[in-house]
């Protein structure tokens, strides 16, 4: 019995040091990068850890960002075919006149292949041509915009709505940098986007000729002073309400790395500033394994078992991130939090007891779930016992008494009254008589 009170003890000590202690590894403070433009990120592909961030979640206009989902919808409708030709219309030519849009230059029934028009919509960002594949896959330009923002609920992009799909410059189309990221990871899913996006110069064959387009991200393009050998794609914008914004991402050394600015007040700097963020990273961060899936965090204790006092918990994967190279044992904190002080068996191996966040000076780069290391099985003795104290500790049972004392204390009371009553009945008043006069007269 002794040993057994111990033992719960000592598990009790093992919650609370669960709760209150931590998995320290250490901090270098490392600082941020001058950036001017307005709202941006650098953020891991890999880990999803912003590492730059500058207003994410304000409302931004996305001017060409925009052909981002135009270009991944066309790639998704059911009437695309690479192959297929397309010709260009008056209607999409009258359009056009007067936006200040950018312009193929094609004329009314030049012909080219759907895949042309993808690189046309994407690279080179021409409107006639953006125009001409909302109509071709929408049915119609408010069609293909409904579509656009069907599928930014779809993909959870609250802070984003259109009014068109070039980026045209509308009150109505808008967005955050939250979700340009969101959108842009799915979009990269698909290998033609991808593809598409990451090329610097593709010949496309119309009805009328041959021509070369060129990318409008010149940190893919080898022929300008702003070419970044690790960037890839994927996305250039301007509006004068917009700024000069650029969507790109860079891979090095098997890190990958998505860099979205937005307005820049110079065509260049969104370039220049890219390079730099992405320099930063690469230099200055390495992936840290902050725990393992194999070593345990924490215990936590069992009731109702006879097998065992406590179960070790384990993080559910092993918890990988993108921190400074410095980084050591000083502020690196893994806090757990478990489901309940105590748990009740049967255990399954891998059941979620809880979970652990991970902070890095003092902020949470990531949430993981704390698994049983095994399986516990329950008592049946315990068990037993455990549900007739439950019954007799219920609430049900506690008004159940509660109402049986009254009941009795209200019975007592009546019995009490009730023998008052008769002893009253049985009470005698007893009244002396009084001598009779003597009559002293004789006859």
């Amino acid at each position: 019995m002794i040993k057994r009170i111990f033992s719960i003890i000592f598990s009790i000590l093992i919650v609370c040091s669960c709760f209150f202690s931590s998995l320290s590894v250490s901090a270098f403070e490392v600082t941020g990068v001058d950036i001017t433009a307005k709202s941006g990120m650098l953020v891991s592909l890999d880990t999803e850890e912003i590492l730059y961030e500058n207003n994410i979640d304000k409302k931004v206009y996305p001017a060409s960002i925009t052909k981002i989902m135009t270009g991944i919808l066309i790639l998704e409708s059911e009437n695309y075919n690479p192959d297929g030709k397309i010709s260009m219309t008056k209607e999409v030519l009258d359009m056009i006149l007067g936006t200040g849009s950018s312009v193929s230059l094609m004329v009314e029934g030049e012909e080219m292949t759907e895949k042309d028009l993808l690189y046309m919509v994407l690279m080179s960002s021409y409107g006639d041509s953006t125009l001409l594949a909302a109509i071709n896959y929408g049915g119609s330009v408010e069609g293909f915009v409904a579509r656009m923002n069907d599928k930014a609920k779809e993909l959870g992009l609250t802070g984003t709505h259109y009014g068109n799909p070039i980026g045209l410059h509308d009150e109505q189309t808008y967005t955050t940098v939250r979700d340009i990221y969101t959108l842009t990871k799915y979009a990269l899913k698909n290998q033609t986007f991808k593809e598409v996006c990451e090329t610097s110069r593709h010949n496309v064959t119309t009805s009328r000729g041959s021509r070369t387009l060129s990318t409008t991200n010149l940190l893919q393009d080898k022929n300008t002073n702003y070419f970044y050998q690790y960037a890839k794609g994927v996305k250039t914008g301007f509006t004068d309400q917009a700024g000069y914004c650029l969507v790109s991402t860079a891979s090095y050394n098997g890190y990958n790395y998505m860099c979205i600015l937005m307005n820049c007040d110079k065509s260049t700097k969104r370039f220049t500033e890219s390079a730099n963020l992405y320099r930063w990273g690469f230099n200055n961060f390495s992936y840290k394994e902050i725990a393992k899936s194999d070593e345990p965090v924490c215990e936590m204790p069992v009731n109702l078992s006879m097998e065992t006092d406590f179960v070790p918990l384990y993080f559910k994967e092993p918890f990988v991130s993108v921190l400074p190279n410095e980084a050591n044992n000083s502020t690196i904190v893994v806090k757990t939090h478990l489901k309940s002080e105590s748990y009740d068996a049967p255990i399954k191996k891998g059941e979620v007891l809880g979970y652990a966040e991970v902070l890095y000076a003092e902020k949470v780069i990531g949430k993981v779930d704390l698994v049983a290391g095994n399986s516990v099985n329950a008592s049946g003795i315990l068990v037993i016992g455990n549900y007739i104290k439950n019954i007799f500790t219920s609430v049900y049972m506690k008004v159940l008494l509660a109402v049986v004392i009254i009941g009795v204390i209200i019975f007592i009371g009546l019995c009490i009254k009730l023998n008052m009553a008769r002893l009253k009945k049985r009470r005698v008043r007893y009244i002396p008589y009084k001598d009779e006069p003597k009559n002293n007269h004789k006859k």
